[in-house]
């Protein structure tokens, strides 16, 4: 979205059209929307705006729930932000740390933010984009005890406020389309000012979940956090932010529930060991935090082979963390055999699953010319580093 185009949308009459259409549908005729909305004098660049944030504010719908709504969004800012149960996490740490004041350095379109005052924290929040900045003014507005600047984070006067939260833009948009950035010195704030600020004060700083550890400082609280099964972010988080003892921690969140996995540091993988009765798939969360060998420890699990993210079990255990599997029989990972097995079965329907397997399970899945009425899951991977294909069914 460019600046006329939020002037335009912003208009007196462009919020009352937003808010007067119906909740956007994929399937929807959009040529004949826009010609119903011409006709009823609507400029061209007025309709092209309303309909853009129809559109977004169905998308965000999956972050914000109903306050979707009520919020302006800009491609790139609703990629980047963060989901609203998340966020409240955030404020909650905050609010713990006896922290009233935050400055959300980088705010984007204010996700973070609302948590923040929704919980009567003061914000200061500042985007260096200028449309960005208006739409996190929009959308932060019901709350007067939240200032938004249009800065660089670099450039915020930090005097009288207790801690700092940082999400660095890391996507950026040209010629229409949002590329994501893959250095971290391209970051908006970099890296380097974000981690430089965490040793000097209060810090949370939000990154993707699939950062390059190495750069994780020494002495901080690195926390990966899943929702409903998909990583959402990595954060990093300084001084009294970062709870004691620990430093490697996984979150998940399950329909609205959290349950967390930490310890001071990474744990050892668990013992290498023999496939089991039961095959246990940990959540993405427990990979990247590399507590997998902690998991394993507390269930009396096993690796099914070095630096492969599987367990395997004699017995079945329950644990939010992960996704548990009987094991039903082992086939031959040759794929002729593993074809005609499959046909013995009758299996049309297969769902296949791999670690530690080059295969491409769309290419193969055609291949095997999958005929039958019966379902399956396959898991493809190894035991102690040989190729295994695994015929298995989830555990409720």
């Amino acid at each position: 979205m460019d600046r006329a185009e939020l002037v335009e949308l912003l208009s007196p009459e462009g919020l009352r059209l937003l808010d007067s259409l119906p909740p956007w549908n994929e399937k929807d005729d959009v040529v004949r929307t826009v010609a119903a909305l011409r006709k009823q004098g609507h400029s061209p660049g007025l309709v092209a705006a309303v309909l853009s944030q129809a559109r977004l504010r169905a998308r965000a719908r999956a972050k914000f729930g109903e306050f979707a709504s009520r919020m302006l969004f800009t491609e790139a800012g609703l990629e980047q932000a963060t989901r609203l149960p998340v966020a409240a996490l955030h404020a909650g740490r905050f609010a713990r740390a006896g922290i009233r004041h935050i400055a959300d350095l980088g705010c984007g379109i204010g996700g973070d933010a609302l948590a923040f005052a929704a919980i009567d924290l003061e914000v200061t929040a500042a985007d260096a984009d200028e449309v960005t900045a208006a739409v996190a003014s929009y959308n932060l507005s019901p709350f007067p005890h939240v200032r938004v600047l249009n800065e660089r984070a670099e450039d915020v006067p930090l005097g009288g406020i207790g801690g700092v939260w940082l999400d660095p833009a890391r996507r950026r948009v040209e010629g229409g389309t949002t590329r994501r950035l893959a250095d971290p010195a391209d970051y908006s704030p970099s890296l380097d000012f974000a981690f430089g600020l965490g040793e000097r004060m209060p810090v949370g700083v939000k990154l993707g979940p699939g950062t390059d550890r190495e750069l994780i400082p020494a002495g901080t609280e690195a926390q990966w956090i899943s929702v409903d099964g998909e990583v959402v972010e990595l954060g990093v988080w300084f001084g009294p932010l970062a709870r004691p003892g620990i430093g490697r921690s996984a979150l998940v969140v399950q329909g609205g529930s959290g349950h967390e996995l930490a310890a001071p540091a990474d744990s050892e993988d668990a013992e290498v060991g023999p496939l089991g009765d039961y095959l246990y798939e940990p959540d993405g969360a427990v990979i990247r935090a590399r507590l997998i060998g902690e998991l394993a420890r507390a269930h009396d699990a096993r690796m099914l082979s070095e630096g492969i993210a599987y367990l395997t079990a004699d017995r079945p255990f329950e644990t939010p963390f992960a996704r548990g599997f009987r094991v039903i029989e082992r086939l031959s990972a040759e794929e002729r055999k593993l074809r005609m097995a499959l046909a013995e079965r009758g299996i049309g329907t297969l769902e296949i699953k791999k670690r530690g397997s080059d295969v491409d399970p769309a290419g193969l899945r055609k291949r095997l010319k999958l005929e039958g009425d019966a379902s399956a899951t396959l898991v493809l991977t190894r035991e102690a580093g040989r190729h295994v294909a695994l015929l298995v069914e989830r555990i409720d």
